[in-house]
């Protein structure tokens, strides 16, 4: 289906297509209400629907999201139940709402980084493996994009360049882990290619590189306090 056929088609419902998935809110005013909203909308979705909706439940709000894991892609059985879950959200009185047009905090969306390199299929094992990321559904290519396999984080994408920058990067990530992921998430980095620039705040945190310099911090508790 093509990204208009695909966002006409939820327009109407409060649902919105953007990069890949489609998704609303539902406005909700406590997470006892916001827990219903979700255990509606999987009885809505079904057994066939539960691998394509994932959920994201506060106390304000219900984010509901539709994508095919398969193909990273919305099908005709999102759309199907983009209309079920809107059917089953309505019965409780509530809307799936967008947030479009300044009505809340802000609109839903979904999150990329870009990185650029010259050599993209050099710097791409490591970020990877540095931020515990995984290939993108069927794009499984040397300079494919990343993904967070719980779909929390942003999506990274790699942006080609024709030459290379002297400077020092002027932006870099921090990887909050658990203390004990530490270790073994760097060692992960450094034999995809990374380079431990500096340990000297160790536990706090590490700095490392890619192979072109773009920089991350892995994080910890320890050695705050």
């Amino acid at each position: 289906m093509s990204r208009k056929e695909i966002s006409d088609a939820v327009d109407g419902l409060g649902w919105r297509f953007v990069l890949g998935v489609v998704r609303t809110s539902v406005p909700v005013t406590s997470l006892a209400q916001a827990a219903e909203v979700a255990a509606r909308a999987v009885a809505a979705a079904g057994e066939e629907g539960e691998a394509s909706l994932w959920l994201d439940v506060r106390k304000d709000q219900v984010i509901l999201t539709l994508q095919s894991l398969a193909t990273g892609w919305v099908s005709a059985l999102e759309l199907e139940l983009a209309h079920s879950v809107t059917a089953a959200v309505s019965e409780l009185g509530l809307r799936t709402d967008p947030g479009t047009g300044g009505q809340g905090p802000r609109s839903v969306q979904m999150v990329e980084i870009a990185i650029d390199a010259l050599d993209i299929a050099a710097i791409r094992p490591f970020w990877k493996a540095v931020m515990g990321y995984g290939d993108e559904a069927e794009a499984h290519g040397p300079e494919d994009p990343l993904v967070d396999p719980a779909a929390q984080g942003p999506a990274i994408w790699f942006q080609q360049m024709d030459e290379a920058r002297p400077q020092r990067n002027r932006i870099h990530f921090d990887v909050s882990v658990p203390h004990d992921e530490a270790a073994r998430r760097i060692g992960a980095a450094l034999a995809a290619g990374g380079v431990l620039l500096s340990d000297t705040a160790a536990p706090a945190f590490w700095v490392l590189a890619d192979v072109e310099g773009n920089e991350v911090c892995v994080t910890t508790w320890q050695g705050r306090d």
